[in-house]
């Protein structure tokens, strides 16, 4: 399985991008889906069709999802009663307030990243695409996204060895108190391993290891032709590579090219976009420049999706 993740700030065109690139697959008979990991999901509108949170025919080969943290709200909920009950066993009591600031170090209940990543291996495990293409949230979320998996491993380490220590005191607890009759019950206290903490920590392990694979993995970075888009653009991936995560293209979006002749503001604007195209292409030498074009009102149904889609070049 194959993965193109699209990031950038808002309102760049990431979610036009990643569906046009959909439907780029597609056309070639490769079985993909588009994810949305951004709260304010624009799929639906991409796509002009109702993107749910299962995964929605669009065409032939091309499936997309909306995902919903909401859906993970009861799995993590559960891993944190199921602490908080094993705290309480040996007397140790804490109110809503002390189990939030407990977890907000990495796996607060119901977190938009958190619910992206556990879901994308929910799709990761079918043998059902070839390619999965992620649309992701502005580019505060993304970089929170990205780093997710080393934050939630540390953190899940130190939860896993509190949750141990505290086992260890109340089968000490049990021990003194029932004597003889603590082995005649076969020390059956803390035999069985609760899956979610242990599951979650290797589900978490598996995105990172997808994020940073370079055969597989390809992270593209979603710009519009504008004065501060360099520096920008040079930020981010440099935030990006901080992460190892590999970027190799670039997507320089909106770009003018039918203009009108007699317009002069026209030409002016495009003059100061191809300016700026100059400039990221001298800077970003090393990665893949790709250029799409501006498209005439807003770019929703397949009809407007296509021209974009003729246009994106893939390495896959």
């Amino acid at each position: 399985m194959n993965y193109v993740f699209y990031g950038g700030k808002g309102g760049v065109g990431k979610t036009t991008c990643a569906a046009a690139t959909g439907l780029t697959l597609a056309e070639r008979g490769t079985e993909t889906l588009v994810i949305s990991t951004d709260p304010a999901h624009s799929l639906s509108d991409s796509f002009e069709m109702d993107v749910s949170v299962e995964p929605t025919s669009i065409r032939e080969h091309l499936q997309a999802v909306e995902i919903d943290p909401e859906q993970r709200r009861d799995v993590y909920q559960s891993m944190v009663s199921a602490l908080v009950d094993e705290f309480r066993d040996v007397g140790i009591r804490l109110d809503e307030n002390e189990i939030e600031a407990l977890f907000s170090a990495g796996i607060a209940p119901g977190s938009d990243e958190v619910a992206a990543l556990d879901l994308l291996i929910n799709y990761v495990d079918t043998d059902e695409w070839e390619t999965i293409v992620l649309d992701t949230a502005p580019t505060g979320h993304t970089l929170r996204l990205l780093d997710l998996p080393a934050v939630m491993d540390s953190t899940l380490d130190t939860v896993l060895s509190v949750r141990e220590q505290v086992r260890r005191k109340a089968d000490s607890a049990r021990q003194l108190m029932l004597g003889p009759a603590y082995y005649a019950l076969g020390n059956r206290a803390g035999d069985e391993e609760p899956p979610d903490i242990t599951s979650l920590q290797d589900r978490m392990k598996r995105v990172d290891d997808i994020l940073h694979d370079d055969e597989r993995t390809e992270f593209r970075v979603v710009l519009v032709p504008e004065t501060m888009a360099v520096r920008e653009t040079e930020r981010l991936v440099d935030q990006l590579r901080t992460f190892d995560i590999p970027v190799k293209t670039l997507v320089v979006n909106k770009v003018l090219e039918n203009i009108n002749e007699n317009c002069d503001q026209c030409h002016t604007r495009r003059q100061t976009q191809q300016k700026t195209i100059r400039a990221v292409q001298e800077r970003f030498s090393e990665l893949e420049i790709q250029q799409l074009p501006r498209i005439d009102g807003e770019v929703h149904g397949l009809a407007t999706l296509e021209p974009i889609a003729d246009r994106i070049r893939l390495r896959t």
